[in-house]
């Protein structure tokens, strides 16, 4: 690295003196073209059902998501990620409504593009969702079965592109899952649909508020630590990466976000592929309680970690506050 004049020829702050000379200085930039909406969707006529532990992002029932379509084109929000709270009593231990074409996440997808077509829809591909255990693939024995859950999930992902979803994104960490769906798209003559690989996603205890918010918190059994990744580990997020890519991912995703951006440094670094992250629902709801005892300013706190996953290497990024960050970056 080329070192600049020693003080007083070379002054630092010189740079920082006045807003005009920071934002022309700036090396990353953040716009609404970075973000992704999370929002989760159920079946109910309530066009929305409050999550205790994600305040503000509530349950949006079909006709509320497709308005949410609509909000996101009018915001610049290029893309919504749809997870779905299934009812309980249409779960199972083979996830069966995962696959249904006239199940919640398909009708939603229809509706929603149905509403603003140029808004992209990205769907999750696990079953966690819609299984009575919890887990993101078929259990036997106590034993999450791998080769049996891929053909789970790649019905469930060819359904769903199908019903017009413009990425699918296996969350499941299944191996060889994006594979045999990359193989199955093409073989529906689903060619232009994109995969988002969920290529580096760790067993988080950042996740627990989304669990409560899809549903699944209750009926966890175990933990998920034989198919989500060690957060010890680094060079394995390389392994795991690479076999998607090779497998045909179009982009990649690192979850959960912020306690993880050396692993979206070393992705981006590595592979060059667009890459994204998860603002995951504990990182969400750390700042929403923060904010509401005052101890941070939330608009400040939602730009500064946005434009952390930025400068880590992040194409965008997948977040709970792309309302409030589109209309801030407006």
């Amino acid at each position: 690295m080329t070192h600049s004049a020693a003080f007083p020829a070379a002054r630092p702050r010189r740079l920082r003196q006045a807003d005009w000379v920071r934002r022309l200085v700036r090396e990353t930039t953040l716009t609404r073209n970075n973000l992704i909406w999370a929002l989760v969707v159920h079946d109910g006529p309530e066009a929305r059902i409050p999550v205790a532990a994600m305040p503000g992002a509530d349950r949006l029932s079909v006709a509320a998501a497709a308005e949410a379509a609509v909000e996101a084109r009018r915001l610049g929000i290029p893309a919504i990620a749809v997870f779905p709270y299934i009812d309980p009593k249409l779960k199972d231990a083979n996830g069966s409504q995962a696959a249904n074409p006239d199940g919640l996440v398909c009708r939603a997808v229809k509706a929603m593009k149905d509403a603003a077509p140029e808004v992209g829809i990205m769907v999750d591909v696990a079953l966690d969702p819609f299984t009575d255990h919890g887990h993101d693939g078929l259990v036997r024995d106590g034993r999450i079965l791998n080769d049996e859950s891929v053909a789970r999930l790649v019905d469930q992902a060819v359904v769903q592109a199908e019903a017009g979803a413009d990425i699918v994104a296996p969350s499941d960490m299944m191996d060889g899952r994006v594979g045999a769906i990359r193989a199955a798209l093409e073989q529906a003559g689903l060619t232009d649909t994109l995969i988002m690989s969920y290529a580096a996603k760790y067993a988080s205890a950042f996740y627990s508020p989304y669990r409560e918010a899809i549903g699944s918190a209750s009926v966890l059994t175990g933990d998920k630590k034989t198919y989500q990744m060690d957060f010890a580990n680094t060079d394995e997020a390389l392994r795991e990466v690479a076999l998607d890519v090779a497998e045909g991912a179009d982009m990649l995703l690192v979850k959960p976000g912020l306690p993880y951006l050396d692993i979206v440094r070393r992705v981006k670094d590595a592979f060059a592929l667009p890459t994204y992250a998860f603002q995951v629902s504990g990182e969400y709801a750390m700042i929403k309680a923060a904010c509401a005892n005052g101890w941070l300013d939330e608009d400040r706190a939602i730009l500064e970690t946005l434009h952390a996953f930025r400068r880590a290497g992040c194409d965008g990024v997948v977040t709970y506050f792309a309302p409030r960050a589109a209309t801030l970056l407006g």
